[in-house]
């Protein structure tokens, strides 16, 4: 049995386009046709089919067992009936091999065909792709949005690859207008009956330590080490660095030269404001830290509230230690992981001149 010499050359074309191996095609190809081959002869017949794409040739075999007695004409013959069909020296308990040819089954074999090969080549391009971007989870891919509605935002990734942003993993108040090139933070890949679903993110921590990789070379090369990162993102984001080598600056080094780097990863972020601060093994010292861009004087544990400190601040450096909204005070508990209650700290007042020379010339109030 032959398919048509147009058939095999519109295959090979597939294939070779969508870098799909033949023999993909064609394992689905010989099972598909087994079955048909059942529900066209109407039995249970034990079948082998080959199929040779390059050359267009199926052979179809019938496996029988030599018996001395048909009970199953759909899978055995006698002794008799196998001479008959060429086959001699054989023994009862042996197989043979019928090769079959049904004059009418050439067209339903096609059909066949087409259908196995649409879905095979469904079936491996997503597979292909789950093993793809399966491996890049946690990895930065850039991506043009496509569709954006109210509850779907899509992103192109390659010609043939989609993502879902969901809303959850926005960044709140950001535009995502068609046509829009972004990068995005690789979620998740999961399979499903409609292929693979594939989850990126906008607002994941994930996403600004990649850009940071990607912006600074010390970070890149591991003598900046990350931390922790905590983010609302869109407003604000807190990053946790430290290094073993003490001729590098970990905060300026992130910064970079007049905050170019920080600048570019923020306007990569739409804006979000992005505060680097060293991190240290004394949670105190920590906390002190990650208050920045506020001045701390005195940082006190509670000791009756565990992983709980009292951070006093003076009084002009109240509003840049809670920030906007309590943004500053908030990531900086997450990054730490402490509670952090913000009080301000009078300064002592210093005599005046006004003072002194009170107490020179009434003494007896200034001791009262």
């Amino acid at each position: 049995m032959q398919l048509g010499r147009d058939f095999l050359r519109a295959l090979k074309q597939i294939t070779q386009e969508r870098n799909l191996p033949l023999e993909v095609i064609s394992s689905g190809l010989e099972a598909a046709l087994v079955s048909a081959y059942r529900k066209y002869r109407g039995g249970n017949q034990n079948v082998e089919v080959y199929v040779a794409l390059e050359s267009g040739e199926i052979s179809i075999n019938e496996v029988r067992q030599i018996v001395e007695e048909v009970s199953d004409p759909d899978t055995e013959l006698t002794l008799e009936d196998a001479a008959r069909l060429g086959f001699n020296d054989l023994e009862v308990g042996d197989i043979v091999r019928v090769e079959v040819e049904p004059e009418k089954f050439g067209r339903i074999a096609a059909q066949t065909a087409r259908q196995v090969i649409i879905q095979r080549l469904k079936d491996a391009e997503r597979q292909i792709i789950y093993e793809e971007f399966s491996d890049k989870i946690g990895d930065l891919i850039n991506g043009v949005v496509f569709k954006s509605e109210d509850e779907q935002v899509l992103v192109r990734l390659n010609d043939r690859t989609e993502a879902i942003l969901p809303r959850e993993e926005r960044i709140v108040g950001e535009s995502y207008a068609l046509g829009s090139r972004m990068k995005f933070y690789l979620v998740e890949v999961r399979q499903t009956t409609r292929g693979p679903k594939i989850i990126v993110s906008r607002s994941h921590p994930g996403l600004l330590r990649r850009l940071l990789e990607l912006e600074i070379p010390e970070v890149r090369e591991g003598t900046i080490e990350i931390k922790e990162i905590v983010r609302e993102s869109g407003v604000r984001a807190k990053v946790a660095v430290s290094t073993l080598d003490q001729n590098v600056d970990p905060v300026g080094a992130c910064i970079g030269s007049g905050g170019a780097r920080i600048k570019s990863i923020s306007k990569e972020l739409g804006g979000e404001r992005i505060d680097v601060v060293v991190w240290s093994s004394d949670p105190l010292a920590f906390i002190r830290n990650a208050l920045s861009p506020a001045r701390v004087l005195k940082v006190e544990p509670v000791l009756e509230q565990e992983r709980s400190v009292q951070v006093f601040v003076r009084p002009d450096h109240l509003s840049l230690a809670i920030g906007k909204a309590g943004q500053n005070v908030r990531l900086a508990a997450r990054l730490t992981k402490w509670k952090i209650d913000i009080k301000v700290l009078e300064p002592e007042k210093l005599p005046t001149l006004q003072d002194l020379f009170d107490e020179l010339v009434n003494p007896e109030e200034a001791e009262s």
